[in-house]
Formats: structure tokens, C-alpha cells, sequence
């Protein structure tokens, strides 16, 4: 299965990256195949869907440096003349889930006239600003940690309500929709986020998981493109394999090795995505190698002041100090 979606993924890959670094020159983008375990149950689940009707199968990413340059990537597939039709669309700026969630995604289904055999092949795109994709980290990363499906909203209320106040922080300094449900007023926003991150203990919680990991990675090269990931949550692990472009079958076939080899083991998870370089992958994913950094340094700044900051110059600046 992960064989059948890589060409229309690399497909759309390649023309996100394009796009997104026209837009903006230090954009990050990657792709990823969906864990088999995953589309296993979800085929399980609905016994009469078929493959081409999953489109969170395959997916790419990018982000960019603010929610602007995302409706501008946005707006560049709107304007275009691809063959592959767009299916969905969800503005989760504009509308924010409850969770804190905010983003734009695009699903298109993949047409080709020399690949029909890929043709209905549905492919989601998840368009994120840098400070969206510095909230989505922890979320994640605690969720797992605390084996509970936060970024799907359920689990500790706690949790839920710290994550959702401090999205509305976020959207307050990119100028876009709250989360639902958040105070309106700055003062008060802040004052709730404080109580939660306190009682929480977020900031060393946070900089604990990631003082726990040990991180080994296989010899870097500047031709490696590939990447597979292998996490055990248990141990605090992360094997990370990197494989040359010319490479991918060996990539997918690893990937499928280790996939029967994890199937069994739920505190342990798998992904073979594709970037550019070792520092784009953490980048990109940096919950798999607990990189919290971004978001608890933003966390603390919020918490400083209870005057509303300007627009989204401040974030520019907090990127600057913070390498990831």
C-alpha cells in the first residue's frame, strides 16, 4: 500500500516545495505515507471504502512563515492550471477547531494522463505558519505521552483547555480568528493560560521529555532524502535511517519491514517521510524528536504581559533566537 501512493506523493511534493519557496524562500515542506497499522483499521472500520477513498493515505506539508504566506500558497493552487481536482477544502484559520487546531488543508484527487492508474487518488496538503506548526508539536507529543487523542479533542480537560487558550494567543498575533470558546478579552486569556500552564507545569514537563530522548541517527549525507523513523515512547528512542533519492524501493521496503516488526508493540511507532535535509526533518517533525523548544519559549513570553502584542513582527523576531 505505501508502494501504490508514493508517485502521486512525490508528485505533489514536489510542486508544494516549488510553490511554497516561491512564496517563501525559508519554507520547510515533507511528506508522509499514513502508518499500515492505521489504514489497516480504518479499512477494518469502513469495509466498503476503498484506497482512493482515503485521502489522509498520503500527505504533505508545509510551512511558512505566517498565516499571510499560507492563504498566498493557498491562493497559488486556486490560480493554476493542474490537471488534479480539488476535492476539499478546510480553513481552519478562518474557523479554528475547538482543540486549537488552525491551518488550511487541501485535498485534491491525483490525475494523470500517463499514471491513470493512480487517477481518483486522493492527497491532502496541510498548510501551516510557523507559530500554527510550534503549537501542533506539544499537542501531539503529549497526546502520545499521555496516550490520549488531545489533537482529536478528547482526553484530560486540563490539557484541552491549555492547548485551546493558548492557540487563541497564537491567532491574537497572527490578526485571525480565536478558538472557540476562549476569552475575547487579552488580560483574561492570559490570566486562564497561566493558571493551566502552572497547574500543569508545562514548561518542565515539556523540557523534561525532551532531556529524556537519546536520538541515534544513521551517517548524514547531503544526498540522502528518505527517512525512516522508528520511535519507542516506552524508552525514549528514536532511530532515525536515511536512504539517497535513488533509493526509494529500499526506503518503502525497510519501511514495510519495520512496520510488521512494530505492529505488536503500541508504545512504538513508525513513518517514512521525504525532505530535503537531516535539519528540514526535525523541522518538520519535530515531535518525534520531542523538540518542544519553539513553543515553550513562545509560552513564556505570552506569559510575561497581559498587553496585547502587536501583530505578527513579534513572531519573526522569537524565530530568530529560537534554531530549530
Amino acid at each position: 500500500m505505501a508502494i501504490v501512493s508514493q508517485f502521486p506523493l512525490n508528485t505533489f511534493h514536489v510542486g508544494l516545495r516549488r510553490r511554497a519557496k516561491a512564496i517563501d524562500a525559508g519554507s520547510i515542506t515533507a511528506q508522509r505515507i499514513k502508518r499500515l497499522a492505521s489504514i489497516e483499521l480504518k479499512l477494518v472500520r469502513f469495509p466498503t471504502m476503498t484506497l482512493s477513498q482515503m485521502q489522509d493515505i498520503g500527505g504533505c506539508r508545509a510551512i511558512v512563515s505566517n498565516a499571510s504566506q499560507v492563504y498566498r500558497l493557498c491562493d497559488s493552487y486556486f490560480a493554476s492550471d493542474i490537471k488534479h481536482s480539488l476535492h476539499q477544502r478546510d480553513d481552519y484559520i478562518a474557523n479554528p477547531k475547538e482543540s486549537g487546531y488552525r491551518g488550511v488543508h487541501l485535498v485534491y484527487r491525483y490525475f494523470s494522463d500517463k499514471k491513470s492508474d493512480y487517477n481518483t487518488l486522493k492527497i491532502e496538503m496541510q498548510l501551516r505558519s510557523q507559530l500554527q506548526h510550534a503549537w501542533a508539536t506539544p499537542v501531539e507529543l503529549v497526546g502520545a505521552l499521555v496516550q490520549q487523542a488531545l489533537k482529536s479533542s478528547l482526553g484530560e480537560q486540563e490539557w484541552l483547555r491549555f492547548f485551546a487558550l493558548m492557540g487563541s494567543t497564537i491567532a491574537i498575533r497572527e490578526d485571525t480568528a480565536l478558538v472557540p470558546d476562549t476569552p475575547q478579552d487579552y488580560a483574561s486569556l492570559v490570566s486562564e493560560l497561566r493558571e493551566h500552564a502552572q497547574s500543569l507545569d508545562v514548561a518542565n514537563r515539556l523540557r523534561a521529555f525532551g532531556t529524556a530522548l537519546q536520538v541515534y541517527e544513521s551517517s548524514a549525507s547531503r544526498d540522502n532524502h528518505y527517512y525512516l523513523i522508528e520511535v519507542d515512547n516506552a524508552q525514549k528512542l528514536v532511530n532515525v535511517t536515511s536512504f539517497k533519492h535513488s533509493e526509494s524501493e529500499l526506503a518503502t521496503a525497510k519501511y514495510l519491514e519495520t512496520e510488521k516488526k512494530l505492529k505488536d508493540r503500541p508504545n512504538s511507532d513508525a513513518v517514512l517521510v521525504s525532505v530535503d535535509s537531516m535539519d528540514a526533518l526535525r523541522r518538520a517533525y519535530p515531535n518525534y524528536f520531542l523538540d518542544t523548544r519553539v513553543f515553550v519559549s513562545l509560552m513564556e513570553e505570552t506569559l510575561k504581559s497581559t498587553r496585547r502584542p502587536k501583530k505578527s513582527s513579534q513572531q519573526l523576531d522569537l524565530f530568530k533566537r529560537i534554531q530549530i
